[in-house]
């Protein structure tokens, strides 16, 4: 099977967002909002297209990754930008073919080439561990409130570059969707009912975790 990975093109727009729709429908929580998400990055200020690839294979896209920018402040208020990504996605008759892994990376590989500092996500430690990434508490990287998230997860692609310093995580705003909003944007797709799955319990779970 052969992957091949390249940017995403405007008139895959809609492809994309219903591939990332049924990546993760139900899979969090009933529904999914990823898809407006998806929708709504590419028109930010903080959309890294650059960064904006997709999967295909035999001629048809099965999965996609997204970038935007991010930042950390430390406690004399200076700036590192830095990257985060999100959401991943493959469709499920594709999903565990490493589909996911080769997007995750070939862009580490971009972002490294293009001298972007750190990767920083919110994410399963269990799915992205094994790429590199640490808890931001290993590098006193907190959320704006200045605790340290399960979930808080950080990539330095530069050798000792938090170090010396104690770090606040800022996020984009494009991560705040609105559920009107996406309500009113799935309506364009397919209906498919939502459902209550036992699993969702995990991702309630871990979203409310921090680390001591």
């Amino acid at each position: 099977m052969r992957i091949i990975i390249r940017h995403e093109l405007p008139t895959e727009y809609k492809e994309v967002e219903n591939v990332t729709r049924e990546a993760f429908w139900n899979l969090y929580v009933p529904g999914c909002s990823e898809h407006y998400l998806v929708h709504k990055m590419r028109e930010h200020n903080d959309f890294l297209s650059i960064l904006d690839y997709v999967a295909i294979i035999d001629k048809k896209i099965v999965g996609n990754i997204m970038y935007v920018k991010s930042a950390i402040l430390n406690e004399l208020n200076e700036k590192i930008d830095t990257i985060s990504f999100g959401p991943v996605s493959v469709l499920p008759e594709y999903q565990r073919k490493c589909i996911g892994s080769a997007l995750l990376q070939h862009s580490i590989r971009e972002a490294k080439d293009k001298e972007y500092k750190a990767v920083i996500i919110e994410g399963y430690p269990k799915n992205y561990c094994k790429y590199g990434f640490k808890s931001s508490k290993d590098y006193t990287i907190s959320n704006i409130a200045g605790k340290y998230p399960y979930n808080l997860l950080v990539l330095p692609l530069v050798d000792g570059i938090f170090e010396g310093h104690t770090w606040k995580y800022v996020e984009s705003e494009v991560y705040n969707c609105d559920e009107n909003e996406v309500e009113k944007f799935d309506k364009q797709f397919v209906e498919k009912t939502k459902e209550y799955k036992y699993a969702q319990e995990e991702f309630l779970i871990s979203v409310r975790a921090y680390v001591e």
